[in-house]
């Protein structure tokens, strides 16, 4: 954990574990609103050579609305990023911790949405 994700490492292949985090996700009430090869990217936009690596954006559309509600340029902190990484012969699923991202807005209505958030996305992760 850092102080603004959550990971777990599995010896699951990254397409596996794209799939399982969407279908966890799926559980917890959220869509994926994109995704993100950004492994990809690298290669054509840059010419890099990068591991396996997936950027989703991860959407509570109650969740969502709630925090709307209360703080209306939030979309700017919005969505929920969730990564999937190969390192080594590891596959990494990182969340991040709303409460981190959305702490810097100070308002403690939005943090009942971010923890709320937070608990999904724990959860979510803890069942890949």
């Amino acid at each position: 954990m850092s102080y603004y994700s959550y990971r777990k490492s599995t010896s699951l292949l990254s397409a596996e574990v794209v799939e399982k985090v969407k279908e966890t996700l799926r559980t917890e009430g959220f869509g994926i609103q994109a995704e993100i090869d950004f492994a990809r990217a690298m290669r054509e936009k840059l010419g890099v050579d990068f591991n396996d690596y997936s950027i989703l954006a991860a959407c509570n559309p109650q969740l969502a609305h709630r925090a709307h509600s209360v703080e209306v340029e939030v979309g700017t902190l919005l969505p929920c990023h969730v990564i999937v990484y190969r390192d080594g012969d590891r596959t990494n699923v990182a969340v991040v911790r709303p409460t981190a991202v959305l702490g810097i807005v100070e308002n403690p209505e939005l943090m009942r949405v971010a923890q709320e958030a937070e608990t999904r996305l724990i959860r979510a992760l803890e069942a890949v």
